[in-house]
């Protein structure tokens, strides 16, 4: 993918800035010195186990957090600031749902937020509940959809606004493998159109559908680059032999 990307000349530099950036909660070291960037217009992975501080990291980089040292930038302004709220789209690793709304509720509520009103949101629930196949589930109350329901129309309600910046924390996790590739599908598209997606992850097979990654273990980043590089660089034949072969793997 990074170099269809590269040749669409979409990408520009850089749409976010990790600069030596470290988060303690106590005395626990949960980032330690992280540096990254990612390009406008590239679907960048943040790779590794459970634990190893992909979330923490995401939730600095939305201003959802302050970080204890080291500086965060996005789109060019300093991190956290409220007014860019609007040009992020987040979808956390826990669904922030109402259960005793409908799913077009939810869409409206949320959308609401940004100022969204009358036929233009209307329109625009129905083209994000297709994106994420949830078109006949609209007036369903999300207490009685599934998990994998849920993560969908978390997707859906990060997506309403047309973010610059998607910023999603495990987004597959519970869904089925045919609606995942048709996901990752959408998510691609979107990436030509320009937005620039960040996408946590510890599903290897998802890291090589990025068009670059940094590996994430024990809170500091062991590797960067494009899965080819990766690869290439460890002589390893997949993404989970090269996050091995860089000391992601068990100790």
């Amino acid at each position: 993918m990074s170099d269809s990307a590269s040749e669409a000349g979409i990408i520009a530099g850089p749409c976010i800035v990790v600069d030596r950036v470290s988060k303690l909660y106590g005395k626990c070291t949960v980032l330690d010195q992280v540096c990254l960037e990612v390009r406008k217009g590239e679907i960048f992975g943040l790779l590794g186990p459970s634990g190893s501080g992909k979330t923490t990291l995401v939730r600095l980089i939305t201003g959802l957090d302050v970080p204890n040292a080291g500086n965060v930038e996005l789109l060019g302004e300093p991190m956290p600031q409220l007014s860019m709220l609007a040009r992020i789209g987040y979808m956390a690793q826990s669904d922030a749902l109402y259960g005793e709304l409908t799913a077009r509720e939810n869409l409206a509520f949320f959308a609401s937020l940004y100022g969204m009103k009358g036929a233009g949101l209307a329109k625009r629930i129905n083209e994000a509940a297709e994106l994420v196949n949830l078109s006949g589930e609209l007036g369903k109350q999300v207490a009685l959809f599934s998990g994998g329901m849920k993560r969908r129309l978390s997707l859906a309600v990060a997506l309403m606004h047309e973010p610059e910046v998607l910023v999603l924390d495990e987004p597959t996790v519970g869904i089925d493998p045919v609606l995942r590739k048709s996901i990752w599908q959408e998510l691609d598209g979107l990436r030509k159109q320009g937005v620039t997606v960040l996408v946590t992850t510890h599903v290897m097979d998802e890291a090589d559908k990025c068009d670059r990654l940094a590996m994430i273990r024990d809170g500091r980043v062991i590797a960067a680059g494009s899965p080819d590089e990766l690869k290439l660089a460890t002589g390893s034949a997949s993404m989970e032999e090269a996050f091995v072969a860089y000391g992601g793997g068990v100790q």
